[in-house]
C-alpha cells in the first residue's frame, strides 16, 4: 500500500513480544550515510557522542548526540574495525591495517596495547572487549590481511585465528581461545562469568566459561545462524543476546539459545551497540549507513560491577 512503513521487527517466539523487545521505535533513523563500510560503533557517555569506523576510508567518524553533526575523529586511523571503552572511558581500537590494538589516552595520544604474539605480528585485530579486571580481550581473524580493501594484503605470521587476552598487569598477550575459522564479535555475559565469541566463517556463536584466573573452558555452540552470518554481539540487561547477522538483520536470542526475533535492517548489518543516556538506543552500522533505533530494552553497562 502507498505510504506503508516497512516492517522493523519480526517476532519468531512469543517471548520476543512478552518481553516487549519490539515496543520501541517503529522505524530506523538514519544518522549518517556516506561510509564505504561502517563498523564498530561505540557510545561515549561522558561526551554524549558516538564513534565508529569507516574501514576502507581509513577513518574514525564522530556523531554528536546533542547536535546531530558528524565529523572525522581520526584519519588516517590504521583501517580501524571494532572499538570499545575501558574502565576509565578510554577508547580501545582494533586497527586492522596496523595489525594492532591501541588505546587512545585522555590527552589524545595513542598507546599500543598489543601488536605481536610470541614475536610474530598479529593478523588483523577485529573486535575487543574489556573486563572489569582491566584485561583486554580481542579477536584476530585474517579479514584485514586478505585484501588491500580493509587493510594491507599479507600472509599470516601466526598461522592461526585466535582470541587473545592482554594481562592488565604485565601486558603479556596470551591465547585465550583457539580453533576458530573467523573469530569476530566478543562479549562477556552481564556477570562476566561467560565469554561469547561469534565465528563469522563457521556461522555460529560459541560460549566459554571464565575461570577466576581469567582462563577459559568449554566453548560449546550457543547459536547457529540460518540467515546471514554473525558479526558482533551485545547483551541487554535482561540477559538476551543481540547479534549483528549481516544479511539477516539483528537477531535476538534468549539465554537458552532460542532465536526470539529480529530487527529487520536494509543492507548488511556489521555491528551494533547500545548507547544513549538510558542505554536503550541501538546504533546499527550497516553497509554505508549508521542507523539508530530507540528501543524498549536496555543494554548492559559498558563495565559491570562484579562481586568476586
Amino acid at each position: 500500500m502507498p505510504g506503508e512503513q516497512p516492517q522493523t521487527y519480526e517476532t519468531l517466539d512469543e517471548r520476543f513480544r512478552t518481553g516487549r523487545c519490539q515496543a520501541g521505535d517503529s522505524r530506523l533513523e538514519t544518522l549518517f550515510d556516506g561510509c564505504r563500510w561502517a563498523e564498530g560503533p561505540v557510545y561515549v557517555p561522558a561526551g554524549r557522542y558516538l564513534l565508529w569506523s569507516d574501514i576502507p576510508n581509513d577513518r574514525l567518524l564522530r556523531w554528536d548526540e546533542t547536535t546531530g553533526s558528524v565529523g572525522v575523529f581520526r584519519s588516517p586511523a590504521g583501517y580501524p574495525n571494532g572499538n570499545t571503552l575501558d574502565g576509565q572511558g578510554r577508547l580501545i581500537t582494533c586497527e586492522q591495517g596496523n595489525r594492532r590494538v591501541t588505546r587512545t589516552e585522555h590527552d589524545g595520544s595513542v598507546t599500543v596495547i598489543a601488536e605481536r604474539f610470541r614475536g610474530k605480528r598479529l593478523n588483523s585485530p577485529n573486535d575487543a572487549v574489556v573486563r572489569s579486571d582491566g584485561s583486554v580481550w580481542f579477536s584476530d581473524p585474517e579479514f584485514g590481511i586478505a585484501t588491500d580493501y580493509e587493510g594491507h594484503r599479507a600472509e599470516s605470521e601466526i598461522g592461526a585465528r585466535n582470541v587473545y587476552r592482554v594481562d592488565p598487569g604485565s601486558g603479556e598477550v596470551r591465547v585465550a581461545a583457539e580453533g576458530f575459522q573467523g573469530p569476530n564479535g566478543l562479549v562477556f555475559s552481564p556477570d562476566e562469568r561467560k565469554l561469547y565469541v561469534s565465528d563469522s566463517l563457521a556461522n555460529h556463536i560459541r560460549v566459554f566459561d571464565v575461570r577466576p584466573n581469567g582462563t577459559l573452558s568449554g566453548g560449546d555452540v550457543f547459536a547457529e545462524c540460518r540467515s546471514g552470518n554473525f558479526d558482533n554481539i551485545r547483551f541487554d540487561d535482561a540477559g538476551r543476546l543481540w547479534a549483528a547477522a549481516l544479511h539477516g538483520g539483528v537477531h535476538c536470542y534468549d539465554p537458552d539459545g532460542t532465536l526470539l526475533g529480529r530487527v529487520l535492517v536494509p543492507g548488511t548489518v556489521a555491528n551494533i551497540r547500545f548507547g544513549g543516556a538510558r542505554r536503550n538506543r541501538m546504533f546499527i552500522a550497516a553497509d554505508s549507513t549508521l542507523y539508530s533505533l530507540v528501543m524498549s530494552v536496555t543494554g548492559t553497562p559498558p563495565l559491570p560491577s562484579v562481586s568476586r
